[in-house]
């Protein structure tokens, strides 16, 4: 049996076919103005980026303490009736029959009616998912994350929960947070005077997880189609608008998969994860599009639209050479694409959403697929406008003598990635991933300059607040 809401979101309200009967109503006031016979507030509670106008007189109950005392930031309660609107932009309001503050604001709230920096924001990031803004990207958030799941589900893959402490460093991703429970004023030492980390908690050294992928290759020899979406964490000390020390990952792993076959995937899921952020969020992105970045919805609708371009890093490499451009970073075979370029390949030259191969093995990790002519790998790089790089993956090597060829020549040490060997030797098949940061995501989704602005509470070098 279904319970009876007691208040509808905002967003119901507005969505109602026409006005007539009650509007029950709970949120928090953007805007109050209060004239000598009749008050006007504006109520928004998070449901979508439009707020709904209270129009409260002195026949409303509570009208001269819970309205009449009313300002920005205080949460009521509202019951009244929804009628036509007579101002422009809005198609209801609310005329109030009983107003009541639930909670008050005392003096001094930062959120007032003006616009704020997005740097004075992070400050109180307590507060700003009450902005049309952060509220409007953590809309989008949660739309491309249910989004992610659903195109995952409906493709037959196991979501595989991958562990956020490991002993691996996966493929030398970034620098590690070391997880340790020894007290760092009085070190266990061994009989050389170095750290005993057979002593801490997990028997030797532990860190947190910078990718999953390894343990989705796991998955994928046993269940076929896996997937990983969760956080991952590089101790990287980079204060730019592209870093964060946490940040979340989506890495699925496909067996029996080569690459041509891992870029449709890619292609598939990008367009999929779009489309319904385009349909779920039209307001939020209009916003955005207005606000932010007047090129958000032309730029979803080429991802969406749009055949994905397919070069190789050679060919890559060969039309950045004959643009013309003064890259800041230099362009030779060998080196690895730089943002600029990137953008310059998907903005510029093809316009589009663009898949680069086949680059050099030196440039590239140890586990991915060494292609017929031993100077190139079979990974691959999804660039989009505006950001550059959204997806980097590739088919893995599966060939054990060739992926202790590859340990060998990176001096990695076999004895510690036993078991990703062991892969190899029981029942190796071809197989492929990818990883999408997702917050990277979501600022191609909504234009934000700055990633810190995407994540609810970012964890940048030398900030863990909140």
């Amino acid at each position: 049996m279904e319970s009876k809401k007691k208040y509808e979101s905002v967003r119901e309200v507005l969505a109602r076919p026409e006005a007539g009967g009650e509007a029950r109503l709970q949120g928090w006031v953007r805007t109050a103005r209060h004239g000598k016979e009749v008050s006007f507030l504006e109520l928004n509670d998070g449901s979508c980026l439009s707020g709904v106008q209270i129009v409260a007189g002195p026949e409303c109950e509570g009208f001269e303490h819970d309205v009449r005392e009313t300002g920005t930031g205080c949460a009521v309660q509202v019951t009244g009736d929804l009628v036509e609107s007579p101002g422009k932009g809005q198609r209801y309001e609310v005329h109030a029959r009983q107003v009541v503050q639930i909670g008050g604001v005392e003096e001094g709230y930062p959120l007032q009616k003006k616009r704020h920096s997005f740097e004075f924001l992070r400050t109180i990031a307590h507060l700003r998912p009450r902005t049309n803004t952060i509220g409007a990207v953590l809309r989008v958030r949660d739309s491309a994350s249910r989004a992610i799941h659903a195109f995952f589900h409906q493709e037959g893959f196991v979501q595989l929960h991958a562990p956020l402490i490991t002993s691996s460093d996966a493929e030398g991703a970034g620098q590690m947070f070391r997880v340790t429970s020894l007290d760092p004023g009085n070190v266990p030492r061994d009989e050389s005077g170095e750290t005993d980390w057979s002593q801490d908690f997990f028997g030797g050294p532990s860190f947190l997880s910078v990718s999953g992928q390894l343990e989705a290759e796991i998955g994928a020899m046993a269940l076929s189609r896996v997937y990983t979406f969760g956080p991952t964490f590089r101790a990287e000390n980079s204060n730019t608008a592209r870093h964060l020390a946490e940040f979340w990952m989506v890495e699925p792993e496909v067996a029996f998969c080569e690459l041509d076959d891992l870029a449709d995937l890619a292609q598939h899921f990008l367009r999929s994860v779009f489309t319904q952020v385009r349909e779920e969020c039209q307001e939020d992105l209009a916003f955005f599009d207005q606000r932010i970045d007047d090129t958000v919805l032309s730029t979803i609708d080429h991802v969406i639209e749009r055949p994905f371009e397919r070069i190789t890093y050679t060919q890559g490499v060969e039309i950045l050479q004959s643009s013309g451009r003064d890259f800041e970073f230099p362009v030779e075979w060998g080196s690895d694409l730089q943002s600029e370029h990137e953008r310059f390949l998907s903005e510029e030259y093809f316009q589009s959403p663009v898949v680069v191969t086949d680059y050099p093995k030196g440039i590239k990790a140890f586990y991915m697929y060494m292609n017929d002519d031993e100077r190139t790998v079979a990974a691959m790089d999804v660039l989009v406008p505006r950001i550059g790089e959204i997806i980097g993956g590739s088919q893995r090597e599966h060939r054990l003598d060739l992926l202790k060829q590859r340990f060998a020549d990176q001096g990695l040490s076999e004895e510690e990635y036993w078991w990703y060997l062991d892969l190899r030797r029981y029942g190796s098949v071809p197989h492929g991933g990818f990883g999408l940061g997702f917050e990277r995501l979501v600022q191609f989704m909504t234009g934000m300059a700055n990633i810190r602005d995407v994540i609810p509470f970012p964890r940048v070098p030398g900030s863990a607040d909140f």
